[in-house]
């Protein structure tokens, strides 16, 4: 189990990694690389735990490797925290401020939503093939 944890979580680090090299955040900016990995990685989360929790049986080992290695490896709340320090102790307050409460209000929308609309496309559409199949129609008697 460790390792499957470990193994997803590396992969998850390199892919934040490898997104702050792409979109690196100039000193005391907005850090959006890191709020568009929490973010991301939250709408990640709704849209697998509905899947493996609602929609399918997964295999023991996916929900760990997945969910606490890769995504957890991915996310970032501590660069989150010092990017907020640190704009706030360089005296850009207002900014700190808006990065502490818009990143934890981004990453709830997004797991929510993404939540909702998995549920929706994956769960509701599966329900309404069931019932076309199951269910005769007037025109069907004919």
């Amino acid at each position: 189990m460790v390792a499957v944890i470990a193994l997803g979580g590396a992969l998850g680090a390199a892919l934040r990694y490898g997104a702050a090299l792409i979109w690196p955040t100039a000193h005391a900016a907005f850090p959006v690389t890191t709020m568009v990995v929490n973010v991301t990685g939250c709408a990640i989360m709704g849209v697998f735990m509905v899947l493996i929790t609602e929609a399918w049986t997964a295999p023991a080992l996916l929900r760990p490797f997945i969910g606490t290695g890769v995504l957890g490896g991915y996310t970032t709340f501590s660069t989150y925290a010092a990017d907020s320090a640190h704009l706030l102790r360089t005296g850009s307050p207002a900014l700190g401020s808006a990065v502490l409460v818009a990143t934890p209000l981004a990453a709830l929308g997004a797991i929510w939503i993404a939540a909702g609309l998995t549920r929706r496309l994956v769960l509701r559409g599966a329900r309404h093939v069931l019932l076309d199949v199951q269910v005769a129609t007037p025109e069907d008697a004919r």
